[in-house]
């Protein structure tokens, strides 16, 4: 049996400000996946805790630090989950039109097309 499609997607970067913050917005009203986003860092607009990688399917982060950090802090709660490092640099501000753009050519590269073409 094919596994399904990942249903509900996390993505995280330093402050949850900029980087991750937009990459959920890019799903508001999406009609099959749920997505969060939350910080690596103490200041962060919403801190990522374990109850967020045991919701995910998959979780996005923005450079190898993060997936560094959660791997050092969350060992277990990773286990088993998807961590795709999309490489986007720390040079954007919140739904900065070139960071959309960056957003959606790293997530195709990961989901395909379809993903993104829905409402």
């Amino acid at each position: 049996m094919p596994k399904s499609p990942p249903r509900q997607l996390l993505f995280i970067c330093s402050q949850n400000r900029w980087r991750s913050l937009t990459a959920e917005r890019l799903f508001d009203g999406h009609p099959t996946v749920q997505v969060r986003s939350a910080g690596t860092e103490p200041g962060a607009r919403v801190r990522v805790a374990a109850g967020h990688l045991g919701w995910a399917d998959v979780v996005f982060v923005m450079e190898k630090k993060h997936a560094d950090r959660l791997r050092a802090k969350f060992k277990d709660e990773l286990r088993g989950k998807a961590l795709v490092n999309l490489r986007i640099p720390d040079d954007y501000q919140f739904q900065d039109a070139a960071l959309v753009a960056l957003l959606r050519e790293r997530l195709v590269e990961y989901f395909g097309a379809d993903l993104l073409a829905a409402p």
